[in-house]
């Protein structure tokens, strides 16, 4: 693609004006290759939109279950930093269902400090703020 046939439409995420850029390959009058910043383009700003549209929205369904008792807030910092059970347990070094079991209320007020730490570490955030659940929408 050509420097100058950029496409270059205002770029909207989460219904807020983001100055985030990208950088793309581009040729120039000559044929050489250079790189240009790049907001996107209509259809793929649209598609990112909804994409994070949903995530929030997993997001929030796991903080109330959360807030409910139903899960341990392990669920809501994973769902959070987009992680699935095997990634989690891969950086928290544990096994996929050790951590499947912490993710249970009652097993999660169990865990020792140094589990706590290391869960909290993966997250950044306190051990104390996951320990007593302060999640923020």
């Amino acid at each position: 693609m050509e420097k100058d046939q950029v496409p270059q439409d205002k770029k909207i995420i989460h219904g807020e004006d983001n100055s985030l850029v990208k950088v793309l390959y581009v040729t120039d009058k000559n044929g050489k290759y250079g790189t240009t910043q790049y907001t996107g383009w209509e259809a793929e700003n649209l598609a990112l939109s909804q994409a994070w549209d949903d995530i929030d929205e997993k997001i929030e369904i796991t903080r109330q279950r959360v807030l409910k008792g139903e899960l341990s807030p392990i669920a809501y910092y994973m769902e959070k930093s987009l992680m699935d059970l095997p990634t989690l347990a891969k950086y928290v070094g544990l096994w996929k269902f050790r951590v499947k079991r912490h993710l249970r209320p009652s097993i999660f007020k169990k865990l020792s400090d140094n589990i706590i730490q290391r869960y909290a570490g993966v997250f950044n955030i306190s051990p104390d703020d996951l320990k007593h659940s302060r999640i923020v929408p």
